[in-house]
């Protein structure tokens, strides 16, 4: 087993040492939120936990799954601005190094998708709303009320390409409570930034408004000594407005509308063989990418009881992207992509319960359109591909929880989904493709003490199958991919609820396992070439000190492998699955003083992953240490911090089979102040 490697290695034993120093059994919830006023920063019990996981309201102690859940609070005091921060604050979660703004496939527990199938292994879902690729698989967490992250296959709640788990993020409603929270940064490399969020009472107990936003740049760090410039630059603007009405105490209307849009530079990309971050391009690069959505949340509970919530949403994302992979002053090779993703979606779910025992049922449904153009740019010539994909979904699902008495509770469900796909190349005759599957679930829970529960669950889940653009008719089509998961784990809570605890061991089988394989230069494609299995352990806490005093932190292992994977003559059985660590994990350290004053010290690492099924390219293991340190006043936050402190590098080197490096970001040193009213 490979542990944190090269320069991270010393950093990933501090991760070890101070994870085991806290316990076997470590959290399932990252915060920094102070439970007591800051002018009593002794012993305090952390509150109890709430979380939607299985689409209705349960303490987290209550569901038997695996779930880290971040408030919306502690993202402030990190500074966060996109889903890249996540990995730091839980277990578990990774994302594949891209170097673009708006693309970031998930790695959970050892699963991913490749972004030529234009679909995730794990879905995020916004306020209800999914993304299920991982073209604007990402979020500018404005408003964030909480992140809830699901580990292990959810299809039977949230359907395909949830086989590895889901992101889900619960904003912030306004409400009879006027807010405002306005907050900016400074740092090196040119970076500056606003985010805002305000919402206020139109009419007391009947209609509000809400509006939040956030602009950020930052300057690039890669010489192009060709042009003279700095490259891989980033403007990011986003905004959301939601209207609530609540014409009585038994409905809520809430409607939003949220954007989020790149304006970058080039990819954070570069040659292998060139001086690190230095690059001679005489071509032009771009990411204009571009997210839209609209939707409408309807709940209503009956005087019966019953709980109905209907959610319809329109979802867009716009990837267009130039970018050079020659890194040279004549443009002999680039690619281009100028795809246009549409969809819209309805969920209706009815909620109640029947003595003790808890259930819903729903459909949904949904329909996309994806209008594909790539060019790729080869010494010979310029190839443009264009293709229309369109697909739809209904589904039906149920979900259970049965007290068997004593401290026992079963929780079952079901899902049976059906998928079409149509896809359409010029010259060529259409083709359609359908799927159904049923993903079902079946948990146990056992509340051994009030304040200590386990739990053990087999489930299945799946990622759609589809067509490939770019590639040979010969390999037009491929199957959805199927997750056979076992999972066992622990929670709780100890020392009068000053310690919070999770613990969990998984194993996965996957079947009919898509995987990228390629032909000529520019024909990349998915084959159901291959199996695999994932086992893991991850661990977590969060303890309360005295004196001010808390600590986080956090250690996942997993081992994902390719069962069998036959490529022409290559045999990669055996090999590890692409951008999957074996050891990841984090450890934090805050103090609260009684007078205001705060600091704290974060540390993140990951063992190596490979970029390829042959494994012979590779991101290094690594280990950062960001901190931090300020003063709360009554109403202003200022922070200083230094992100990465020691500047190290973990590039991804040998992408897209040896032509490219993925370049880490460097050290950033910055202010933040944020106003709350």
């Amino acid at each position: 087993m490979d542990i944190f490697a090269g320069p991270g290695r010393r950093v990933g034993v501090a991760i070890l040492v101070a994870a085991g120093g806290c316990s076997t059994l470590l959290p399932w919830r990252a915060t920094w939120a102070q439970p007591a006023s800051v002018d009593r920063p002794g012993p305090a019990a952390l509150a109890p936990i709430v979380v939607s996981a299985q689409k209705r309201d349960q303490l987290l102690q209550d569901v038997p799954a695996a779930i880290a859940v971040i408030s919306g609070d502690d993202l402030q005091a990190e500074g966060a601005q996109g889903l890249d921060a996540l990995p730091g604050m839980m277990t578990g979660l990774g994302f594949q190094p891209m170097g673009q703004s708006g693309l970031m496939p998930p790695v959970m527990r050892g699963l991913s998708a490749n972004v030529t199938s234009f679909s995730s292994s794990v879905a995020l879902v916004v306020d209800g709303v999914p993304t299920l690729r991982a073209q604007g698989f990402d979020d500018p967490l404005l408003g964030v009320e909480q992140v809830e992250v699901l580990k292990g296959p959810q299809s039977t709640l949230y359907g395909r390409n949830a086989e590895a788990g889901v992101i889900s993020i619960q904003t912030r409603k306004p409400g009879n409570e006027p807010y405002a929270m306005v907050s900016g940064n400074l740092g090196n490399h040119g970076r500056r930034g606003l985010q805002f969020d305000v919402s206020t009472p139109v009419s007391e107990d009947s209609l509000y408004i809400g509006v939040a936003g956030g602009v950020t740049r930052q300057d690039g760090f890669i010489d192009n000594t060709y042009r003279d410039e700095e490259l891989g630059g980033q403007l990011r603007r986003s905004g959301r407005l939601v209207l609530r009405w609540t014409p009585g105490v038994r409905t809520d209307v809430v409607l939003r509308h949220t954007r989020a849009d790149y304006d970058d530079d080039a990819s954070l990309w570069g040659s292998p063989s060139a001086p690190r971050a230095e690059v001679r391009s005489g071509t032009d690069g771009w990411n204009r990418s571009r997210a839209r959505t609209l939707s409408l949340d309807v709940a209503h509970e009956f005087e019966s009881g019953l709980r109905l919530r209907a959610i319809s949403a329109r979802n867009t994302y716009k990837d267009d992207l130039q970018q050079d992979t020659d890194f040279m002053p004549a443009d002999m090779m680039h690619i281009g992509r100028d795809h246009d993703f549409k969809g819209v979606s309805q969920e209706l779910r009815l909620e109640g319960t029947a003595g003790k025992t808890s259930w819903l049922a729903g459909l949904y449904l949904d329909r996309d359109t994806q209008d594909l153009r790539f060019a790729q740019k080869t010494p010979m010539a310029l190839v443009r591909t264009e293709a229309r994909q369109k697909s739809r979904t209904l589904a039906l699902f149920t979900h259970w929880t049965v007290p068997l008495g004593g401290a026992w509770s079963v929780t079952a469900g079901g899902r049976i989904e059906h998928s079409s796909v149509d896809f359409d190349l010029p010259g060529e005759s259409g083709q359609s493709r359908g799927w159904t599957r049923f993903s079902p679930k079946l948990a146990v829970h056992y509340a051994w003490r009030p304040q200590t529960a386990f739990y053990a669950s087999v489930s299945e889940g799946y990622r759609a199958g589809g067509f490939n653009a770019f590639a040979p008719a010969a390999y037009r089509d491929y199957d959805p991919e199927k997750v056979l998961a076992f999972e066992m784990g622990a929670k709780g809570h100890a020392f009068d609820e000053r310690l919070q605890y999770g613990a969990s061991l998984y194993y996965m089988t996957i079947r009919q396992m898509q995987v990228q394989q390629m032909g000529l230069p520019g024909q990349v494609f998915m084959t159901n070439a291959a199996s695999g299995r994932s086992l893991g352990a991850e661990f977590d806490v969060s303890l309360w000190l005295d004196r001010g005093w808390q600590l986080q932190a956090g250690l996942a292992f997993n081992q994902s492998r390719f069962r069998r994977f036959q490529d022409g003559a290559a045999d990669y059985g055996g090999n590890r699955n692409p951008f999957s660590p074996q050891l990841s994990g984090y450890a934090g350290l805050r103090y609260q003083s009684a007078g205001g004053w705060y600091a704290q010290a974060r540390v993140q690492g990951a063992g190596k992953v490979y970029l390829d099924a042959a494994n012979d390219y590779r991101r290094a293991g690594f280990g950062i240490v960001n901190l931090s340190a300020g003063y709360q006043f009554d109403t202003v936050d200022a922070t200083l911090y230094v992100n990465n402190v020691a500047d190290r590098t973990y590039d991804a080197i040998g992408f897209l089979n040896g032509l490219v490096t993925i370049y880490s970001p460097p050290r950033e040193v910055g202010l933040r102040l944020t106003w709350r009213m």
